[in-house]
């Protein structure tokens, strides 16, 4: 439950999402929003974290006990053995999937359907299909294929999403002029909840295997459709 609803509070790689968005749409209340921000996700995972507890794990805890060791100082040698058996291990099992990952969206943003090398992004395969997802992203007012485009890399790594969207746009007027203040307040929420990086996801596949690992892509990215929604309804009120 603890790797299922960690990635819903807002961790450092969203901060240039935050600083890039709400410097352009919220200049007067930035610091009202980045706190709506951050507490609407621990609001989430709490809300989540019921939920859960009371569908899925709803039989009795199981005791946990764990003997301390003896405090003692550190030896210099057992502490390289352990990180390397660490970054090891995160090598060999996460690390394999960050590379695929990496390898598929490079390959979907640089290819055309011909398999040609495209020399703007709209005609490559990821735009084809960040066009298909675009359409479901169109209820939050974020029916941008540039947008859509974004959020995918961004599974990558969050602040990917912001050097895609300075890529595809080629401007920030460019981008406030495409977008609305309550747009931009539903692709906030969005970020804030949706997927984790690819990162996040490799490690809990190496924990809980892959069924649980594609369990909390689909879950965090329901979510997030539903809370960007919801704001983006609400928001019209004052915006």
């Amino acid at each position: 439950m603890t790797m299922i609803l960690t990635p819903f509070m807002s961790c450092s790689a969203k901060l240039p999402i935050y600083g890039v968005f709400i410097s352009a749409f919220f200049a007067d209340n930035k610091a009202a929003v980045m706190m709506f921000l951050y507490l609407l996700g621990i609001f989430i995972a709490i809300a989540s974290g019921l939920l859960l507890k009371t569908f899925v794990y709803n039989g009795q805890p199981v005791p946990f006990v764990m003997e301390l060791p003896n405090y003692r100082m550190p030896g210099a040698k057992n502490v390289g053995l352990l990180l390397w058996d660490k970054a090891k291990d995160f090598l060999q099992r996460a690390f394999t999937v960050i590379f695929m990952a990496t390898l598929a969206i490079w390959f979907l943003q640089t290819f055309s359907l011909r398999l040609n090398i495209v020399t703007d992004s709209k005609d490559s395969i990821l735009a084809m299909i960040s066009g298909l997802i675009a359409p479901l992203m169109h209820p939050m007012g974020l029916g941008d294929w540039r947008i859509a485009t974004a959020l995918i890399t961004g599974f990558l790594a969050k602040e990917s999403v912001v050097s895609t969207l300075s890529i595809l746009f080629g401007k920030t007027s460019t981008l406030v002029s495409s977008m609305t203040s309550l747009s931009a307040a539903s692709l906030l929420v969005f970020c804030l909840l949706y997927t984790p990086c690819v990162a996040a996801i490799a490690s809990i596949k190496r924990e809980l295997g892959g069924k649980w690992a594609l369990t909390v892509v689909i879950l965090q990215c329901v979510v997030a459709w539903i809370a960007a929604y919801i704001v983006y309804l609400i928001g019209g009120f004052f915006f």
